[in-house]
């Protein structure tokens, strides 16, 4: 039987990487994937998924109302052996139960990959729906600058200063965002 696996981590923790040499396994062995990736991250390059350490692949982008089991089982094509999904934590509650749908009635493996919280410590909308129905939860570990585990996103300002308020999300990468522990993160919240 088929899963839905969710993967999560803070920022910088490999969660693109891990995605894209999954991927590559898949392919070496012949096998057809689908890799899907939000359209609102265009921090590389649009419809791509790319990784700090360089690796990078073309994927499908979704939107908010993208219908995720229509892109997957295209009339006329095989089933992919899998669907892999690059910032799943954009995913609504309802594209996380077409993911569910891909895998318990299409029987396809489905590998999701996000955040599990934004700059707040607030639950995703597809990372709250992933952590209630995915089959399996596996975190990606990071580290925070005191070698304790990384569970925390804080937003900075360009002076490095903690944000405390804005919108839930913003692109970006090491520029806008630091993987803290939630100590740290505490911390840096409450003197901003």
């Amino acid at each position: 039987m088929a899963k839905l696996y969710f993967y999560y981590a803070s920022m910088n923790a490999g969660k693109s990487t891990n995605l894209l040499q999954a991927d590559f396994n898949y392919r070496e062995r012949g096998m057809r994937t689908v890799l899907l990736t939000a359209a609102i991250d265009d921090r590389f390059a649009a419809g791509t998924i790319t990784s700090r350490i360089g690796l990078a692949a073309d994927a499908i982008t979704f939107e908010r109302d993208t219908d995720l089991v229509a892109i997957v089982t295209r009339e006329g094509e095989a089933p992919p052996a899998c669907v892999l999904v690059d910032e799943a934590q954009f995913l609504t509650a309802t594209q996380v139960d077409q993911l569910a749908l891909l895998a318990d009635v299409h029987g396809i493996p489905v590998l999701a990959y996000g955040l599990r919280t934004d700059f707040l410590g607030a639950l995703f909308e597809g990372s709250a729906r992933l952590l209630a129905i995915a089959d399996s939860l596996i975190e990606i570990k990071s580290v925070c600058w005191c070698g304790r585990k990384a569970t925390m996103n804080l937003r900075v300002d360009a002076a490095g200063h903690a944000v405390a308020a804005g919108a839930q999300t913003e692109i970006g990468g090491n520029d806008l965002y630091i993987a803290l522990c939630r100590r740290h993160f505490s911390e840096a919240l409450c003197a901003a």
